[in-house]
């Protein structure tokens, strides 16, 4: 399993949104900006996202983009299920007719327990979470941004 850009940026930017779009909506311009991300790269994100139910976005002079829900409620599952697909660490966990070995395999369960377990530490990372432990310091401002 390996993390997609799509994933990773879309976190970049749900987290930009959340940091600096408390005050006002954020546009793609300020996102891409700050985030040193191509406008071109973020808007098909920014699609995917809106149709996820995790961000919106606003029309107007003042619009721009804004969460969807407050950030302790978007896990990194929810980013990764949206941009990706749901997590499968094999195929026969997604589709277990892709395995004729599936109903007498003695692995099927191990590989399922740690395919949850993944899910259930991703679902517990949340924007929040990721921001606080930014804001506790454990990040120093000249070494990373988001």
């Amino acid at each position: 399993m390996k993390i997609s850009a799509k994933t990773r940026y879309a976190l970049r930017i749900l987290l930009d949104i959340a940091l600096f779009g408390k005050e006002k909506p954020r546009t793609i311009k300020d996102i891409a900006a700050n985030q040193e991300i191509s406008d071109k790269f973020i808007s098909p994100l920014v699609v995917t996202l809106r149709r996820a139910g995790l961000l919106q976005s606003l029309r107007g002079v003042t619009g721009g983009l804004k969460l969807n829900k407050d950030p302790q409620f978007i896990s990194l599952l929810d980013i990764i299920d949206a941009m990706d697909g749901e997590i499968y660490l094999l195929s026969c966990l997604r589709d277990p007719r892709s395995c004729p070995r599936k109903t007498h395999c003695i692995t099927s369960l191990v590989w399922n327990d740690v395919n949850e377990s993944l899910r259930e530490k991703l679902r517990s990372i949340t924007l929040q979470s990721i921001l606080d432990q930014y804001f506790r310091g454990k990040w120093s401002d000249e070494t990373y941004s988001i």
